[in-house]
Protein backbone atom coordinates (compact mmCIF):
# COMPACT_ATOMS: atom_id res chain seq x y z
CA UNK A 1 0.00 0.00 0.00
CA UNK A 2 1.71 3.22 -1.10
CA UNK A 3 2.82 5.74 1.46
CA UNK A 4 0.74 8.56 0.10
CA UNK A 5 0.12 11.88 1.80
CA UNK A 6 2.42 14.55 3.14
CA UNK A 7 6.01 13.61 3.91
CA UNK A 8 6.84 13.62 7.61
CA UNK A 9 9.66 16.11 8.09
CA UNK A 10 10.17 15.99 11.88
CA UNK A 11 10.84 13.18 14.32
CA UNK A 12 9.18 12.76 17.74
CA UNK A 13 11.54 15.25 19.36
CA UNK A 14 10.62 17.91 16.77
CA UNK A 15 13.98 17.74 15.00
CA UNK A 16 14.33 17.43 11.23
CA UNK A 17 13.78 13.81 10.27
CA UNK A 18 16.91 12.20 8.81
CA UNK A 19 16.81 10.28 5.56
CA UNK A 20 17.27 7.06 7.52
CA UNK A 21 14.01 7.74 9.38
CA UNK A 22 12.05 8.40 6.20
CA UNK A 23 13.47 5.22 4.65
CA UNK A 24 12.58 3.12 7.71
CA UNK A 25 8.98 4.33 7.86
CA UNK A 26 8.53 3.94 4.13
CA UNK A 27 9.68 0.32 4.36
CA UNK A 28 7.41 -0.29 7.35
CA UNK A 29 4.42 1.11 5.47
CA UNK A 30 4.98 -1.17 2.51
CA UNK A 31 5.80 -4.28 4.52
CA UNK A 32 3.22 -4.07 7.31
CA UNK A 33 0.13 -2.15 6.28
CA UNK A 34 -1.02 -4.23 3.28
CA UNK A 35 -0.71 -7.48 5.26
CA UNK A 36 -2.52 -6.11 8.31
CA UNK A 37 -5.19 -4.57 6.08
CA UNK A 38 -5.85 -7.96 4.47
CA UNK A 39 -6.10 -9.54 7.91
CA UNK A 40 -8.52 -6.97 9.30
CA UNK A 41 -10.62 -6.94 6.14
CA UNK A 42 -10.99 -10.70 6.38
CA UNK A 43 -11.94 -10.43 10.06
CA UNK A 44 -14.66 -7.90 9.32
CA UNK A 45 -16.00 -9.96 6.42
CA UNK A 46 -16.27 -13.11 8.55
CA UNK A 47 -17.89 -11.09 11.33
CA UNK A 48 -20.58 -9.47 9.19
CA UNK A 49 -21.16 -11.88 6.29
CA UNK A 50 -24.17 -13.34 8.11
CA UNK A 51 -25.98 -10.16 7.02
CA UNK A 52 -26.00 -11.54 3.46
CA UNK A 53 -26.34 -15.17 4.54
CA UNK A 54 -29.49 -14.21 6.46
CA UNK A 55 -31.32 -13.49 3.19
CA UNK A 56 -31.50 -17.29 2.71
CA UNK A 57 -30.48 -18.73 6.08
CA UNK A 58 -33.26 -17.16 8.13
CA UNK A 59 -35.84 -18.57 5.74
CA UNK A 60 -34.27 -22.02 5.49
CA UNK A 61 -33.76 -22.39 9.26
CA UNK A 62 -36.93 -20.50 10.29
CA UNK A 63 -35.06 -17.89 12.32
CA UNK A 64 -37.03 -14.83 13.48
CA UNK A 65 -35.46 -11.37 13.31
CA UNK A 66 -34.92 -11.51 17.08
CA UNK A 67 -33.19 -14.90 16.85
CA UNK A 68 -30.94 -13.59 14.10
CA UNK A 69 -30.22 -10.32 15.94
CA UNK A 70 -29.32 -12.15 19.16
CA UNK A 71 -26.98 -14.51 17.31
CA UNK A 72 -25.36 -11.63 15.44
CA UNK A 73 -24.82 -9.76 18.70
CA UNK A 74 -23.51 -12.68 20.78
CA UNK A 75 -20.26 -12.46 18.83
CA UNK A 76 -19.54 -9.19 20.60
CA UNK A 77 -20.18 -10.42 24.15
CA UNK A 78 -17.39 -13.00 24.00
CA UNK A 79 -15.24 -10.57 22.00
CA UNK A 80 -15.60 -7.96 24.76
CA UNK A 81 -14.90 -10.46 27.55
CA UNK A 82 -11.67 -11.66 25.91
CA UNK A 83 -10.39 -8.31 24.59
CA UNK A 84 -8.05 -7.25 27.41
CA UNK A 85 -6.67 -10.76 28.14
CA UNK A 86 -5.98 -11.24 24.43
CA UNK A 87 -4.08 -7.96 24.14
CA UNK A 88 -1.98 -8.77 27.20
CA UNK A 89 -1.20 -12.22 25.76
CA UNK A 90 -0.08 -10.49 22.55
CA UNK A 91 2.45 -8.56 24.64
CA UNK A 92 3.62 -11.84 26.21
CA UNK A 93 3.85 -14.07 23.14
CA UNK A 94 4.57 -11.46 20.47
CA UNK A 95 2.47 -10.10 17.62
CA UNK A 96 3.50 -12.73 15.05
CA UNK A 97 2.50 -15.74 17.14
CA UNK A 98 -0.63 -14.30 18.70
CA UNK A 99 -2.15 -12.70 15.62
CA UNK A 100 -1.52 -15.88 13.61
CA UNK A 101 -3.28 -17.89 16.34
CA UNK A 102 -6.26 -15.56 16.27
CA UNK A 103 -6.63 -15.80 12.50
CA UNK A 104 -6.51 -19.57 12.11
CA UNK A 105 -8.97 -20.05 14.99
CA UNK A 106 -11.55 -17.65 13.65
CA UNK A 107 -11.12 -19.01 10.10
CA UNK A 108 -12.04 -22.52 11.21
CA UNK A 109 -15.05 -21.28 13.20
CA UNK A 110 -16.21 -19.03 10.33
CA UNK A 111 -16.34 -22.07 8.05
CA UNK A 112 -18.10 -24.11 10.74
CA UNK A 113 -21.03 -21.67 10.49
CA UNK A 114 -22.13 -23.62 7.40
CA UNK A 115 -23.18 -26.52 9.65
CA UNK A 116 -25.64 -24.49 11.75
CA UNK A 117 -29.12 -25.98 11.92
CA UNK A 118 -30.72 -24.70 15.16
CA UNK A 119 -30.80 -21.37 17.03
CA UNK A 120 -28.66 -22.86 19.82
CA UNK A 121 -25.96 -23.94 17.35
CA UNK A 122 -26.10 -20.48 15.79
CA UNK A 123 -25.68 -18.82 19.18
CA UNK A 124 -22.79 -21.08 20.25
CA UNK A 125 -20.80 -20.66 17.05
CA UNK A 126 -21.24 -16.88 16.98
CA UNK A 127 -20.12 -16.72 20.62
CA UNK A 128 -17.04 -18.85 19.89
CA UNK A 129 -16.22 -16.80 16.78
CA UNK A 130 -16.17 -13.62 18.88
CA UNK A 131 -13.90 -15.30 21.44
CA UNK A 132 -11.53 -16.39 18.67
CA UNK A 133 -11.26 -12.96 17.03
CA UNK A 134 -10.99 -11.00 20.30
CA UNK A 135 -7.90 -8.85 20.49
CA UNK A 136 -7.11 -8.68 16.78
CA UNK A 137 -8.15 -5.06 16.23
CA UNK A 138 -6.70 -3.49 19.41
CA UNK A 139 -3.70 -5.75 18.97
CA UNK A 140 -2.82 -4.42 15.54
CA UNK A 141 -3.48 -0.82 16.64
CA UNK A 142 -1.07 -1.27 19.54
CA UNK A 143 1.39 -3.02 17.24
CA UNK A 144 1.41 -0.18 14.72
CA UNK A 145 1.92 2.36 17.50
CA UNK A 146 5.28 0.62 18.10
CA UNK A 147 6.35 1.57 14.58
CA UNK A 148 4.93 4.96 13.64
CA UNK A 149 5.32 8.32 15.45
CA UNK A 150 2.28 10.36 16.58
CA UNK A 151 2.25 12.64 13.53
CA UNK A 152 1.64 9.67 11.23
CA UNK A 153 -0.84 7.68 13.30
CA UNK A 154 -4.16 8.82 11.85
CA UNK A 155 -3.05 8.08 8.29
CA UNK A 156 -1.34 4.86 9.40
CA UNK A 157 -4.49 3.58 11.07
CA UNK A 158 -6.61 4.63 8.12
CA UNK A 159 -4.41 2.68 5.70
CA UNK A 160 -5.12 -0.63 7.39
CA UNK A 161 -8.60 0.31 8.62
CA UNK A 162 -9.63 1.18 5.07
CA UNK A 163 -9.89 -2.58 4.65
CA UNK A 164 -13.15 -2.41 6.64
CA UNK A 165 -15.16 -0.63 3.92
CA UNK A 166 -13.16 -2.41 1.21
CA UNK A 167 -14.00 -5.80 2.72
CA UNK A 168 -17.65 -4.79 2.46
CA UNK A 169 -17.00 -4.11 -1.23
CA UNK A 170 -15.59 -7.62 -1.68
CA UNK A 171 -18.35 -9.16 0.42
CA UNK A 172 -21.07 -7.31 -1.45
CA UNK A 173 -19.60 -8.25 -4.82
CA UNK A 174 -19.24 -11.94 -3.95
CA UNK A 175 -22.44 -12.40 -1.96
CA UNK A 176 -24.85 -12.61 -4.86
CA UNK A 177 -22.71 -15.09 -6.77
CA UNK A 178 -22.22 -17.32 -3.71
CA UNK A 179 -25.90 -17.25 -2.77
CA UNK A 180 -26.72 -18.19 -6.37
CA UNK A 181 -24.77 -21.44 -5.87
CA UNK A 182 -27.80 -22.63 -3.90
CA UNK A 183 -28.15 -26.40 -4.38
CA UNK A 184 -24.67 -27.00 -5.85
CA UNK A 185 -23.05 -30.13 -4.36
CA UNK A 186 -25.97 -30.35 -1.96
CA UNK A 187 -25.11 -27.07 -0.20
CA UNK A 188 -27.32 -24.03 0.25
CA UNK A 189 -26.09 -20.69 -1.05
CA UNK A 190 -25.53 -19.38 2.48
CA UNK A 191 -23.37 -22.44 3.23
CA UNK A 192 -21.20 -21.70 0.20
CA UNK A 193 -20.84 -18.14 1.47
CA UNK A 194 -19.50 -19.25 4.88
CA UNK A 195 -17.18 -21.84 3.30
CA UNK A 196 -15.58 -19.58 0.70
CA UNK A 197 -15.28 -16.48 2.90
CA UNK A 198 -13.78 -18.39 5.84
CA UNK A 199 -10.83 -19.82 3.92
CA UNK A 200 -8.80 -16.55 3.53
CA UNK A 201 -8.32 -16.23 7.31
CA UNK A 202 -6.64 -19.64 7.47
CA UNK A 203 -4.35 -18.81 4.54
CA UNK A 204 -3.48 -15.39 5.97
CA UNK A 205 -2.56 -16.90 9.34
CA UNK A 206 0.36 -18.58 7.55
CA UNK A 207 1.36 -15.27 5.92
CA UNK A 208 1.31 -13.49 9.31
CA UNK A 209 3.49 -16.24 10.82
CA UNK A 210 6.03 -16.01 8.01
CA UNK A 211 6.10 -12.27 7.28
CA UNK A 212 5.21 -10.26 10.40
CA UNK A 213 8.07 -9.27 12.75
CA UNK A 214 7.25 -8.94 16.45
CA UNK A 215 8.57 -5.38 16.45
CA UNK A 216 11.09 -3.00 14.84
CA UNK A 217 13.98 -4.77 16.54
CA UNK A 218 13.08 -8.02 14.76
CA UNK A 219 12.57 -6.58 11.26
CA UNK A 220 15.27 -8.12 9.07
CA UNK A 221 14.24 -5.92 6.15
CA UNK A 222 15.44 -2.83 8.06
CA UNK A 223 19.12 -2.00 8.30
CA UNK A 224 20.70 -1.92 11.74
CA UNK A 225 20.65 1.89 11.79
CA UNK A 226 17.02 1.99 10.67
CA UNK A 227 15.98 -0.44 13.42
CA UNK A 228 17.80 1.63 16.02
CA UNK A 229 16.17 4.85 14.80
CA UNK A 230 12.60 3.46 14.97
CA UNK A 231 13.14 1.92 18.41
CA UNK A 232 14.56 5.19 19.72
CA UNK A 233 11.67 7.25 18.32
CA UNK A 234 9.08 5.05 20.01
CA UNK A 235 11.07 5.15 23.28
CA UNK A 236 11.09 8.94 23.20
CA UNK A 237 7.34 9.04 22.51
CA UNK A 238 6.64 6.62 25.37
CA UNK A 239 8.50 8.90 27.77
CA UNK A 240 7.07 12.15 26.42
CA UNK A 241 4.15 12.37 28.82
CA UNK A 242 0.92 10.65 29.76
CA UNK A 243 0.96 7.19 31.28
CA UNK A 244 3.93 4.94 30.76
CA UNK A 245 3.71 1.38 32.05
CA UNK A 246 0.96 1.73 34.68
CA UNK A 247 -1.66 -0.80 33.58
CA UNK A 248 -4.23 -0.13 36.28
CA UNK A 249 -3.91 3.64 36.00
CA UNK A 250 -4.74 3.41 32.30
CA UNK A 251 -7.91 1.50 33.14
CA UNK A 252 -8.91 4.14 35.70
CA UNK A 253 -8.30 7.08 33.38
CA UNK A 254 -11.68 8.84 32.77
CA UNK A 255 -10.67 9.47 29.17
CA UNK A 256 -10.51 5.70 28.59
CA UNK A 257 -14.05 5.43 29.97
CA UNK A 258 -15.22 8.31 27.77
CA UNK A 259 -13.73 6.66 24.69
CA UNK A 260 -15.42 3.43 25.72
CA UNK A 261 -18.85 5.08 25.97
CA UNK A 262 -18.26 6.87 22.68
CA UNK A 263 -17.36 3.57 21.01
CA UNK A 264 -20.39 1.89 22.58
CA UNK A 265 -22.66 4.45 20.93
CA UNK A 266 -20.84 4.36 17.59
CA UNK A 267 -20.60 0.58 17.26
CA UNK A 268 -24.13 0.05 18.56
CA UNK A 269 -25.47 2.27 15.79
CA UNK A 270 -23.28 1.11 12.90
CA UNK A 271 -23.56 -2.62 13.64
CA UNK A 272 -27.31 -2.34 14.12
CA UNK A 273 -27.45 -1.05 10.56
CA UNK A 274 -24.69 -3.23 9.06
CA UNK A 275 -26.17 -6.57 10.12
CA UNK A 276 -29.54 -5.57 8.66
CA UNK A 277 -28.31 -3.56 5.66
CA UNK A 278 -28.96 -6.17 2.92
CA UNK A 279 -32.54 -6.70 4.16
CA UNK A 280 -33.17 -2.97 4.61
CA UNK A 281 -31.88 -2.07 1.15
CA UNK A 282 -33.67 -5.00 -0.47
CA UNK A 283 -36.97 -3.78 0.99
CA UNK A 284 -36.33 -0.19 -0.08
CA UNK A 285 -35.25 -0.97 -3.63
CA UNK A 286 -36.97 -4.26 -4.43
CA UNK A 287 -33.68 -5.52 -5.89
CA UNK A 288 -32.27 -9.05 -5.69
CA UNK A 289 -29.28 -10.01 -3.52
CA UNK A 290 -26.76 -9.48 -6.34
CA UNK A 291 -27.78 -5.87 -7.05
CA UNK A 292 -28.07 -5.07 -3.34
CA UNK A 293 -24.55 -6.41 -2.93
CA UNK A 294 -23.26 -4.07 -5.61
CA UNK A 295 -25.10 -1.17 -3.97
CA UNK A 296 -23.43 -1.88 -0.61
CA UNK A 297 -20.10 -2.20 -2.43
CA UNK A 298 -20.54 1.22 -4.05
CA UNK A 299 -21.30 2.86 -0.69
CA UNK A 300 -18.17 1.37 0.82
CA UNK A 301 -15.91 2.35 -2.09
CA UNK A 302 -16.79 5.98 -1.37
CA UNK A 303 -16.40 5.28 2.37
CA UNK A 304 -12.87 3.96 1.78
CA UNK A 305 -11.92 7.11 -0.12
CA UNK A 306 -13.42 9.23 2.66
CA UNK A 307 -11.45 7.33 5.28
CA UNK A 308 -8.12 8.06 3.60
CA UNK A 309 -9.00 11.70 2.90
CA UNK A 310 -10.26 12.31 6.45
CA UNK A 311 -7.13 10.84 8.02
CA UNK A 312 -4.74 12.83 5.80
CA UNK A 313 -6.59 16.08 6.45
CA UNK A 314 -6.71 15.36 10.19
CA UNK A 315 -2.94 14.78 10.28
CA UNK A 316 -2.29 18.00 8.37
CA UNK A 317 -4.49 20.04 10.71
CA UNK A 318 -3.46 18.21 13.87
CA UNK A 319 -7.16 18.09 14.80
CA UNK A 320 -8.95 14.88 15.85
CA UNK A 321 -12.07 15.67 17.87
CA UNK A 322 -13.92 17.93 15.43
CA UNK A 323 -13.52 15.44 12.59
CA UNK A 324 -15.09 12.73 14.73
CA UNK A 325 -17.90 14.99 15.94
CA UNK A 326 -18.88 16.01 12.40
CA UNK A 327 -18.88 12.34 11.39
CA UNK A 328 -21.25 11.43 14.22
CA UNK A 329 -23.63 14.28 13.34
CA UNK A 330 -23.73 13.13 9.71
CA UNK A 331 -24.43 9.57 10.88
CA UNK A 332 -27.32 10.82 12.99
CA UNK A 333 -28.76 12.74 10.04
CA UNK A 334 -28.44 9.73 7.73
CA UNK A 335 -30.25 7.40 10.11
CA UNK A 336 -32.93 10.01 10.77
CA UNK A 337 -33.79 10.45 7.09
CA UNK A 338 -33.43 6.72 6.42
CA UNK A 339 -35.86 5.97 9.23
CA UNK A 340 -38.43 8.61 8.28
CA UNK A 341 -38.61 7.78 4.57
CA UNK A 342 -39.47 4.60 2.68
CA UNK A 343 -38.69 6.26 -0.67
CA UNK A 344 -35.60 4.62 -2.13
CA UNK A 345 -34.34 7.81 -3.84
CA UNK A 346 -34.25 9.59 -0.44
CA UNK A 347 -33.55 6.84 2.11
CA UNK A 348 -30.74 5.06 0.24
CA UNK A 349 -28.53 8.19 -0.21
CA UNK A 350 -29.17 9.10 3.45
CA UNK A 351 -28.00 5.69 4.62
CA UNK A 352 -25.00 6.00 2.31
CA UNK A 353 -24.09 9.28 4.07
CA UNK A 354 -24.19 7.47 7.43
CA UNK A 355 -21.88 4.71 6.16
CA UNK A 356 -19.43 7.15 4.53
CA UNK A 357 -19.38 9.43 7.59
CA UNK A 358 -18.59 6.50 9.87
CA UNK A 359 -15.68 5.45 7.67
CA UNK A 360 -14.30 8.97 7.24
CA UNK A 361 -13.83 9.68 10.95
CA UNK A 362 -12.05 6.45 11.92
CA UNK A 363 -8.47 7.69 11.40
CA UNK A 364 -8.89 10.85 13.51
CA UNK A 365 -10.87 9.00 16.18
CA UNK A 366 -8.33 6.21 16.62
CA UNK A 367 -5.48 8.73 16.75
CA UNK A 368 -6.91 10.17 20.00
CA UNK A 369 -5.87 7.39 22.46
CA UNK A 370 -2.10 7.58 21.75
CA UNK A 371 -2.18 11.28 22.72
CA UNK A 372 -2.56 10.30 26.40
CA UNK A 373 -1.72 6.57 26.54
CA UNK A 374 1.92 5.55 26.31
CA UNK A 375 3.97 2.38 26.57
CA UNK A 376 2.31 -0.79 27.91
CA UNK A 377 -0.68 1.21 29.15
CA UNK A 378 -1.51 1.91 25.49
CA UNK A 379 -2.15 -1.80 24.95
CA UNK A 380 -4.37 -2.08 28.01
CA UNK A 381 -6.07 1.29 27.45
CA UNK A 382 -6.96 0.58 23.81
CA UNK A 383 -8.24 -2.87 24.74
CA UNK A 384 -10.21 -1.45 27.70
CA UNK A 385 -12.13 1.19 25.77
CA UNK A 386 -12.65 -1.18 22.87
CA UNK A 387 -14.05 -3.76 25.32
CA UNK A 388 -16.66 -1.27 26.49
CA UNK A 389 -17.37 -0.13 22.95
CA UNK A 390 -17.70 -3.56 21.40
CA UNK A 391 -20.70 -4.25 23.65
CA UNK A 392 -22.53 -1.94 21.27
CA UNK A 393 -22.09 -4.69 18.70
CA UNK A 394 -24.29 -6.89 20.88
CA UNK A 395 -26.88 -4.26 21.76
CA UNK A 396 -27.33 -2.82 18.25
CA UNK A 397 -28.13 -5.94 16.17
CA UNK A 398 -30.22 -7.48 18.98
CA UNK A 399 -32.22 -4.28 19.28
CA UNK A 400 -32.81 -4.09 15.53
CA UNK A 401 -34.11 -7.66 15.53
CA UNK A 402 -36.50 -6.93 18.39
CA UNK A 403 -37.68 -3.69 16.74
CA UNK A 404 -38.28 -5.51 13.46
CA UNK A 405 -40.38 -8.23 15.13
CA UNK A 406 -42.32 -5.67 17.19
CA UNK A 407 -43.11 -3.21 14.40
CA UNK A 408 -42.88 -5.31 11.23
CA UNK A 409 -40.33 -2.97 9.58
CA UNK A 410 -36.82 -1.60 9.98
CA UNK A 411 -37.75 2.10 9.88
CA UNK A 412 -38.48 2.41 13.59
CA UNK A 413 -35.18 0.77 14.47
CA UNK A 414 -33.29 3.10 12.13
CA UNK A 415 -34.88 6.12 13.76
CA UNK A 416 -33.60 5.08 17.19
CA UNK A 417 -30.02 4.95 15.88
CA UNK A 418 -29.94 8.75 15.75
CA UNK A 419 -29.75 8.85 19.56
CA UNK A 420 -26.43 7.00 20.08
CA UNK A 421 -24.89 8.90 17.15
CA UNK A 422 -25.82 12.24 18.76
CA UNK A 423 -24.58 11.03 22.16
CA UNK A 424 -21.21 10.09 20.63
CA UNK A 425 -20.89 13.57 19.08
CA UNK A 426 -21.53 15.11 22.50
CA UNK A 427 -18.92 12.91 24.19
CA UNK A 428 -16.15 13.66 21.71
CA UNK A 429 -16.82 17.42 21.92
CA UNK A 430 -16.70 17.17 25.72
CA UNK A 431 -13.33 15.41 25.43
CA UNK A 432 -12.05 18.18 23.17
CA UNK A 433 -13.14 20.81 25.69
CA UNK A 434 -11.40 19.03 28.56
CA UNK A 435 -8.23 18.44 26.50
CA UNK A 436 -7.93 22.12 25.62
CA UNK A 437 -8.67 23.43 29.13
Amino acid sequence: MPATGPVLTEDVAGLPMPAIGRAALRKASWRLLPLIALGYGTAYMDRVNISFASLQMNRDLHFTATTYGLGAGLFFLSYAACEVPSNLLLCKFGARRWLSRIMITWGVLAIAMMFVRTPLQFYVLRFLLGMAEAGFFPGVVFYLMQWFPPEMRARTISRFYVSLPLSSVVMGTLAGALLNLNGRLGLAGWQWLFLVEGLPAILLSVAFWKLLPDGPGDARWLTGDERAWVVEQIRIDACAGGHTDDFWRALRDPRVLQLGLLSLCMLGAIYAYAFSAPSILQRLTGWDATRVGFLISAMNVVGAAGMIAGALHSDRRGERHWYAAIGFLLMAGGFLVGGLSTLAWLAVPALAVAVIAHASMQGPLLAIPPTFLKGRSMASGIAAFNTIGILGGFIGPYWMGIAKDWTGDYQHGLLTLTLPALAAAGIVLWMRKKASS
